[in-house]
């Protein structure tokens, strides 16, 4: 199975930038969204089917233009389940799970930290992001979790670690939540097949960062631990430019 997960920063602005050319090429048979930015009856829902994807499911935000999950995909999944049951968790479209046989994919965008009020609400969030995942990993084990998790992990993630380290998304405890919840039973599928390459996911809009590679790893396929002798193959597909963010990509044997 090849899994896609692309923050696509609105998939409306993405289609407008030859999105479904480059999604036929990458060919994923799972597909993750995130920041689509828009409700399903505002999309032509014909221009995925025609692309291969017959299976299309759609999370929005409440507020129009802000946030909000997708899952597209060539395999009929057996249960979708639309976000966690969690009010304030949910109200923004930030969860969508489809499940296969053998596996469960989850489409994740965790909140960022663009001020104290939104830094509160994403350590909220975290804290009941993994209790809930604490309690899912019982019933459904083989658990895939991709996304933007608006956190690097490590200095490796990051283009400026110590410059960086006061700033949301590399704060030490973002990064000891990222690093408490790899440990509570997943895989960073990405670091554990490069475990040295310094590759990241997201570039600011600013300074020409993407042109000067002044990035930040963000976005993660973190795979339940079951699953890890099912891993082939996870990369950073750089090239794929409708976004501020880049797609990821895991290789797994299901």
């Amino acid at each position: 199975m090849k899994i896609i997960s692309y923050n696509v920063n609105g998939i409306r602005a993405a289609l407008n930038k030859s999105f479904i050319d480059w999604l036929k090429a990458a060919n994923p048979d799972v597909v993750c969204l995130q920041e689509i930015k828009a409700m399903k009856e505002q999309l032509d829902l014909s221009v995925f089917e025609e692309a291969g994807y017959k299976y299309h499911y759609w999370f929005s935000a409440q507020k129009k233009g802000y946030s909000g999950v997708a899952i597209l995909s060539k395999i009929e999944p057996s249960h979708v389940e639309y976000g966690t049951g969690i009010e304030s968790m949910d109200f923004e479209g930030r969860n969508l799970r489809a499940d296969f046989d053998g596996v469960s994919v989850m489409s994740l965008y965790l909140p960022s930290g663009t001020n104290d009020a939104r830094l509160g609400h994403k350590f909220e969030y975290m804290d009941m992001f993994q209790e809930y995942i604490d309690n899912l990993k019982k019933d459904i084990p083989n658990l895939i979790i991709c996304g933007d998790y608006n956190i690097c992990h490590e200095e490796i993630d990051i283009h400026n670690p110590k410059g960086l380290s006061k700033v949301s998304g590399f704060l030490p405890a973002e990064r000891e939540w990222i690093g408490n919840f790899i440990d509570s039973g997943f895989i960073d599928s990405f670091r554990y097949v490069n475990p040295e390459l310094q590759q990241y996911s997201w570039w600011s809009y600013r300074a020409n960062a993407r042109a000067n590679n002044k990035g930040w790893r963000l976005d993660y396929a973190m795979v339940a631990q079951p699953l890890q002798e099912n891993i082939k193959r996870a990369v950073i597909l750089s090239e794929a430019v409708h976004s501020d963010h880049c797609p990821i990509l895991l290789e797994i044997e299901n």
